[in-house]
């Protein structure tokens, strides 16, 4: 362990020691408090204590010494934000590096550090009502209080599910289950979940919706997994981030690609005939819904076409489920405030909260489909060799930016689905070398350009998956 003593450095103290724990990173030790601390005492007061503006975050090197992260802009710096001021004269700037792991790592303990409960409560369950029994419970628990460790109980078995891991995937399947008309599927092949708008008929829905939201938060912050996920629109929501056409696609093809169609052509031209207006259907009913006030009587020209398909996009995407959406959220929030999930994506929210399946790369291989290339082209082999050398959490990052979705079926990838049925994962070739590869995640189709060497592709590749929020899909 390396040493060194820091005397005279740390104000109204004797004595303050250099350690080196066993990941090598360096913290400091007063003897006369008997307390540690990363920060180097040396920038002690350069630092205060007011809040960090929002999207930024202050981390530690492994000397010890703060600097703060923009998120907002993706840099780093030793100048702090609020003060002006450098912890290191002439610092050299920290490279960025977008890394799920240690973000999952920073986020899991602060937010665990700060809202935390000591002791732990007991929820008892029996495997025959497990939905109403956990249902009863959390609502009667102050949110706080579902911060605690939980120890599950099911009568007349012995043992506790200390961990709860079991209740959690039980309990998921169970309140997840579109036979309960508070969720369905997103699409006719796709088996993510959304909000029904028909979950209105069970007077108690919005209970239900508050429910849910606090137990979806439980199992982030306990970082436990569920049984099921939802659709990529719901992470986002979940995450404050807005919705729009691109994230139609996953949920609604033909939806989609009729707004594509109004989009790229000239409906005067076509004789299109349509309102500010859309029809709606919830158990046999059709109901006419405005898209502004009067819409019905403002016709859609060339002019303002673009706000017909935003605000038709974003009626799709909640039509009819606002009051449901709030009701989750306000049972989320209460348990988990949004703001400690700010960092993360909706597709690391997927992994966060459905895990991460090991991905076999020989049976990828096998059920793998080829358009103008071959098993044998160098592009293919590069590729293959590319995702030999990932580890499997940057396999399933691939995964997602070509399917959507971090799940396999249970018979792997011979059993992918796409957005008209069965769909093998497939690379075509497509582009030049000088672009970027884009997916297509309802035919889970990749397309790679014909990249001149390894070191190339690798490092489109590479940015294609870390950039794919709003980026590089359709």
């Amino acid at each position: 362990m390396q040493m060194s003593v820091l005397s005279h450095l740390v104000p109204g103290s004797a004595c303050c020691e250099k350690r080196t724990d066993s990941n090598g990173r360096v913290y400091f030790v007063h003897h006369t408090t008997r307390s540690t601390q990363w920060e180097d005492p040396r920038t002690q007061g350069l630092l205060n204590d007011k809040p960090l503006p929002e999207g930024w975050e202050m981390r530690f090197t492994v000397e010890g010494i703060p600097y703060f992260v923009d998120h907002n802009r993706r840099t780093t710096t030793y100048i702090d934000p609020r003060t002006g001021k450098s912890s290191l004269e002439n610092g050299p700037q920290i490279t960025y590096v977008r890394d799920f792991k240690a973000k999952v790592q920073y986020s899991g303990s602060g937010v665990r550090y700060q809202l935390s409960m000591p002791q732990h409560i007991k929820i008892t369950v029996t495997r025959k009502t497990l939905f109403e029994d956990s249902f009863q419970q959390i609502m009667s628990f102050h949110p706080q209080d579902l911060r605690r460790r939980l120890w599950i109980i099911f009568p007349g078995e012995e043992g506790l599910d200390y961990g709860a891991w079991e209740w959690f995937f039980l309990l998921s399947h169970e309140v997840l289950n579109p036979m309960y008309c508070l969720f369905e599927y997103a699409g006719k092949d796709n088996y993510c979940l959304q909000i029904n708008p028909a979950s209105y008929i069970n007077p108690d829905h919005l209970k239900y919706f508050k429910f849910i939201g606090r137990f979806i938060a439980m199992a982030l912050f306990h970082g436990k997994f569920i049984d099921t996920g939802f659709s990529l629109p719901f992470y986002k929501r979940i995450l404050n981030k807005p919705v729009g056409l691109n994230d139609l696609e996953s949920i609604d093809l033909e939806f989609y690609n009729s707004l594509i169609w109004i989009k790229d052509n000239n409906i005067e031209e076509c004789g299109l005939e349509m309102f500010f207006s859309v029809d709606k259907e919830i158990l046999g009913e059709i109901t006419t819904h405005e898209l502004k006030p009067d819409g019905g009587n403002v016709q859609v020209t060339e002019e303002n076409k673009e706000e017909y398909i935003r605000l038709v996009a974003e009626w799709r995407l909640s039509r009819g489920v606002e009051e449901q959406t709030q009701a989750f959220f306000e049972g989320f929030n209460e348990v988990l405030p949004q703001q400690y999930l700010q960092y993360f994506d909706a597709k690391e929210l997927e992994v966060m909260l459905c895990g991460m399946q090991e991905i076999d790369l020989m049976d990828w291989q096998r059920h793998t489909i080829y358009r103008h290339y071959t098993r044998n082209s160098k592009q293919i082999v590069w590729f293959w060799q590319f995702a030999k050398e990932m580890d499997n959490e940057k396999r399933m990052r691939l995964l997602q930016f070509v399917t959507g979705t971090c799940r396999l079926p249970v018979g792997g990838f011979a059993d992918l689905m796409g957005s008209n049925g069965p769909q093998k994962f497939c690379i075509e070739k497509v582009g030049k070398e000088n672009w970027l590869p884009r997916s297509h995640t309802c035919f889970n189709r990749l397309d790679l350009p014909p990249y001149k060497s390894y070191e190339q592709l690798k490092e489109k590749l590479m940015f294609a998956i870390e950039e794919t929020e709003g980026f590089g899909q359709e």
